[in-house]
């Protein structure tokens, strides 16, 4: 048989040839709508390609991007690694030191930057070590005093003569968001990329077609957003790009006016959106599936979308999974459970596994742990696209064995579906008992007007720890405690009541996700006396 080595710029070539007028609709900074299609797109990555070579770009050299979900940071997904470089899709909400490591840490070259990320660019500038030029991802009248990529690929030839590139070479740099230290940097390939696309748009995972309208509200600098990018196509769907306006009504006017079939994002997007909708009356017009990561999903959630004729389907991944873990879709099998049944078993747990990617957890023996749905153990995964070790990290960062600790603690059911019960770190013990924040956050999220709810365990003299609960609620809803505390009382076991329910902000991580510890360090002497 043939072979040919995997490569990320072929999928945009096949979507360019198979599907050349499918659109992609972009929102951008202070700029009106963009509307092209992969034809348009596929020329002008070669332009970009073009540009960067003359800028003395050669394979294996790093290139930074600072952006939002938008066209032309699409095109530096395909056009940077399709000329052999690596792009870094560093992360602007991270705080200052830990952006400015990151670039430092991936060595990059070149800067390339949304008109807004300005202020961040001018705070960072000075921590840069290796960065030689920056460069606005903007028209030129709009770039001021800054180099603009508008010009910089203006006068380009539209055709580029891609280099073969041998498939384990790398692509992309993505880093850990650090909430434990500095982040750690996973080194994506074109070969892992391009598996990851293949299984992500498997039926019993996103299972795309040509005919779906795709809306990534997951990041492009986090994970490569999900591999939305990617997946979509090879499969030939319609983009709408958001930028970075991904409050209810910016989505619900997007999703009504291209007719969006599909999306996804982390919860906190989605009780925006589903607030919006019930205080405007919203239609969700076309969409018919949202998928939600990065946390677990309130089961109350899922239910005011499936009311709307929407179908949740939850993911699991990580940075170091590319991300794709499991997906939450349905079987044969579930039949059996009828059609409640069913709908509960794909919405309180985070998925099941699909081809290329195996999940197990072990005890603390290092044994496997039954398939039981009961018994939980630490989650480890392994497979073509989970990191093997970390950039610039000599050690592997799996065991013998290929195992990769994800630090989770999980349960897997006779149906194959993997239920996270909490991180390790996270778990609270209280007199000798667990108790699961993630349970206890879903529970008290489906309190009427309840934006996000956050819990953490925090030290007590007399049971080691015990959970308390951070409530922030949607503008104009008023959250009593009491009231709280009465809805919470009927739904758990006694012991697992929050020693303290506090109305406050909720700390997010610069990936969304709730910043436990945060929490722990704001609250550490609460439960002292």
């Amino acid at each position: 048989m043939q072979h040919g080595d995997l490569a990320i710029i072929d999928m945009l070539k096949f979507a360019a040839t198979a599907h050349p007028r499918r659109e992609i609709v972009s929102r951008n900074v202070d700029e009106t709508l963009w509307r092209y299609d992969y034809a348009v797109c596929f020329a002008r990555c070669a332009k970009a390609a073009h540009a960067f070579a003359q800028l003395g770009i050669a394979p294996g050299d790093r290139l930074t991007s600072l952006a939002w979900n938008n066209h032309r940071h699409f095109e530096l997904f395909f056009a940077v690694p399709g000329i052999g470089a690596v792009l870094h899709t560093a992360n602007p909400r991270l705080p200052d030191g830990q952006l400015a490591y990151t670039i430092n840490e991936a060595g990059s070259r070149i800067l390339l930057a949304d008109l807004n990320m300005i202020p961040i660019i001018e705070r960072v500038k000075p921590l840069l070590n290796t960065v030689e030029r920056i460069i606005l991802l903007t028209p030129p009248d709009r770039a001021g005093q800054w180099e603009s990529y508008e010009a910089l690929i203006a006068d380009q030839p539209d055709v580029y003569p891609w280099p073969r590139i041998e498939e384990n070479k790398a692509a992309f740099l993505c880093f850990t968001s650090g909430t434990t230290g500095d982040p750690k940097g996973v080194l994506y390939s074109h070969r892992s990329v391009v598996l990851h696309a293949f299984a992500a748009g498997l039926t019993g995972a996103l299972g795309f077609s040509a005919f779906d309208v795709v809306l990534p509200c997951q990041s492009l600098y986090h994970a490569t957003a999900w591999g939305l990018p990617f997946c979509g196509a090879i499969n030939g769907t319609k983009f709408v790009l958001p930028c970075d306006r991904m409050d209810g009504a910016s989505l619900q006017e997007l999703i009504e006016s291209e007719g969006v079939t599909f999306t996804g994002g982390v919860p906190t997007i989605w009780t925006t959106y589903l607030d919006h909708l019930q205080r405007t009356g919203g239609s969700v017009h076309r969409l018919r599936r949202v998928i939600i990561g990065g946390s677990a999903v309130p089961r109350d959630m899922a239910i005011a979308f499936d009311k709307l004729g929407v179908e949740v389907q939850q993911i699991w991944g990580m940075t170091e999974t590319s991300p794709l873990g499991v997906v939450s879709a349905p079987t044969p099998d579930l039949d059996e459970l009828g059609v409640e049944g069913a709908k509960d078993q794909i919405w309180t747990r985070q998925g099941r596994m699909l081809f290329g990617i195996e999940i197990e957890i072990f005890g603390e023996d290092g044994q496997p742990l039954p398939h039981d749905g009961e018994v939980s153990g630490t989650l480890k995964v392994r497979g073509p696209w989970v990191v093997e070790r970390y950039y610039k990290h000599a050690e592997d960062a799996c065991d013998a064995d290929g195992w990769f600790d994800t630090g989770d603690i999980a349960t897997i059911d006779r149906f194959g579906f993997m239920r996270i019960t909490d991180r390790k770190k996270d778990v609270i013990k209280s007199g000798g008992e667990w108790i699961s924040s993630i349970d206890l956050e879903n529970i008290a999220a489906g309190f009427p007007g309840v934006k996000v709810a956050a819990v953490a365990g925090v030290y007590h003299p007399k049971w080691e720890e015990r959970p308390i609960m951070l409530i922030e609620a949607h503008d104009g809803a008023d959250i009593s405690v009491d009231a709280m505390r009465d809805w919470l009382s009927s739904r758990i076991a006694k012991w697992w009541m929050p020693d303290r329910i506090i109305c406050a902000p909720v700390p997010l991580t610069a990936t969304g996700k709730i910043d436990k510890k945060a929490i722990r360090t704001a609250y550490a002497g609460l439960l002292k006396d």
